[in-house]
Order: C-alpha cells, then structure tokens, then sequence
C-alpha cells in the first residue's frame, strides 16, 4: 500500500505563515486514517511519504504517535529523507519516505541506487513552444533532448498537453523581468526589498524576501514545486525574458517529471496543486521497484521452502 496524509500540516513554511492555523489544523491527524487503512488490509509491505517537517512537527509527538500506531499493529518501519534530484528528478525536492513491512517478514530498509544526472534544467524547456502570459501551444519546436527520451517524459508518440500559461498584471510582468534579467546577467535572487518602493504590494519586509523566483534553466536541479504555486506564479519565474511570466502548467509538471501525455483533470488551479503535491513519478518508480525486489524476494524464497 502506498500513500501519506496531506503534507502542509507538517511544512514548515505553512507553520511559519500561520502558527495557529498549524496548531488547529485537523489535518495533522490524517495519519490515524491511514493507519485504519493499514489495519484493515495488512499489507506486506507499505510506503508512507510525506515532507521533512514532519519529524518535528509538534515537537516530534506526531511522528512518535503515527510510529506507536503501525508498530502495534504488527509493523516494523523505518524513514529515510530522500531527495528526488538524485533520482532523475530536476528538482531538488526533499521528502520522507517511511517504509513498513510486517515485522515477521524480516525485511530492511531498501537501498536506493542514486542516479548520476547530466542534464540541466533548459532539458525540459527547450522543446516546448514559446507562450505569452495566457495563451496555449500543445506542440514542439525542438527534438527532444537525451534526457526527455531516456526518462520518457517524451515518448514516441510526442503527445503534448495542457502546455498552457496564466495571466499576469502589468506590475507583476515587470517584476518578472527584473528578477529574470537579474538572474541571467549575475546569477543573483531577487530579493523584495531590492524592488522599487512603487512595486511593493507587501508590508512585511523581513520575512519571504525570495517571493519573486526564477526557475534558473542553467542549474541541473530547480528549486522545490510546492501546491503553492495554485495561488500564483511567483515562485516559479520561466527563466526567457522573451516570454516572462510564470511557467506553463506543462513546465511545471515536467519538472516533476510527469510524462508529456500525463492529462491532469480539473480546473487549472486544482491541476497545478495535483502537481505541487505529487511525488515525481521518476522517484516513484525507483521506490517501487525495490519494493519489488523484496517482494519478488519473498516469492522466491516460499518456493525454496
């Protein structure tokens, strides 16, 4: 069985924006759902993922609560923090994966096998139409690069949707230019103070300077696709000037590493908080296919008996 509790009651962004909605939030006891899943079912074998902020989040009591719950229900479990840069992802995205099996069966924690990654971030870019702010091109101008193919992000069929951009206001596009040009010419981070007083729409100057972010296309990883960007592209500037706006609903769940084909139901909001919440199927598929092989492990070793 594979899954885990919505994770901003853990994120430690989300407590920091608003400490006594974290306190309060029902969320924090989803795990419990799970856990009846578990119970229920009895699988050999379980996956729980979640982000990092988990392990301490209420001073550590709900990650000791959900560890007492499946030990009593006859679970061994152990969690590593696994990132999924090192698992063919362009993302640096850091998240727990825990990891259960019937204590009887004797597993250990799999090993996963970290991937040498070559390509850069403009790998997932490079081949997609140039969009203005609103608009939709589901077609290619480029080949694919080594990267899409060996991942499968682009596959024979060269199938391409929702590569489709949102609007944006006149203040908020030359934002975007001055943190793409920033970032282009000195590889700096836009920081809000920095920004003409005429352009700050925000009272709070000490905290959340970085709200304004390019997806730098030069690095081998980008910064971390949180459900945030639902509310507004901000966070995830598309690094061409020549086009400035934030990245297409497509971009974002290339960085992801969905395959090009991947249709996403739903309004464009409730897509792109599908893809900020997801686990990167690269990743994904890493993690099964070890479970497999303690599976396949088991299977085995009966038929010895």
């Amino acid at each position: 069985m594979v899954g885990g509790p919505p994770c901003q009651a853990y994120s430690l962004v989300g407590g920091a924006r608003d400490p006594q909605k974290k306190e309060n939030d029902p969320r924090d006891y989803l795990y419990k759902q799970y856990v009846k899943f578990l119970a229920k079912y009895q699988p050999d074998i379980f996956v729980f993922e979640n982000v990092p902020g988990i392990l301490n989040a209420g001073g550590g009591s709900y990650y000791r609560g959900i560890q007492d719950l499946m030990r009593e229900i006859g679970y061994e479990i152990k969690h590593k923090t696994l990132d999924a840069s090192h698992y063919g992802v362009l993302q640096k995205r850091k998240r727990v994966i825990l990891i259960g099996w019937n204590r009887e069966l004797g597993y250990e924690y799999p090993r996963f096998t970290q991937i040498e990654q070559l390509a850069l971030v403009e790998d997932i870019f490079s081949d997609l139409h140039p969009l203005a702010p609103g608009e939709q091109l589901n077609e290619y101008v480029k080949e694919p690069t080594p990267y899409l193919r060996d991942t499968n992000i682009r596959n024979e069929e060269d199938i391409l949707t929702q590569h489709l951009t949102r609007m944006h206001n006149e203040s908020d596009l030359e934002i975007y230019n001055i943190a793409i040009d920033l970032w282009n010419r000195e590889k700096k981070r836009l920081k809000y103070t920095d920004l003409p007083e005429r352009l700050r729409t925000h009272n709070n100057l000490k905290a959340f300077l970085d709200r304004f972010k390019v997806v730098a296309r030069d690095l081998p990883y980008s910064h971390t696709v949180v459900a945030h960007i639902a509310k507004d592209g901000h966070y995830y500037i598309h690094p061409d000037i020549n086009q400035s706006r934030s990245i297409s609903v497509r971009e974002a769940a290339s960085l992801q590493s969905f395959p090009d084909n991947f249709y996403f139901e739903g309004p464009r909001t409730a897509v792109f908080t599908q893809i900020g919440n997801a686990v990167p199927p690269l990743m994904a598929e890493t993690i099964a296919m070890e479970i497999k092989k303690m599976l396949i492990g088991e299977v085995q070793l009966s038929f010895m008996v």
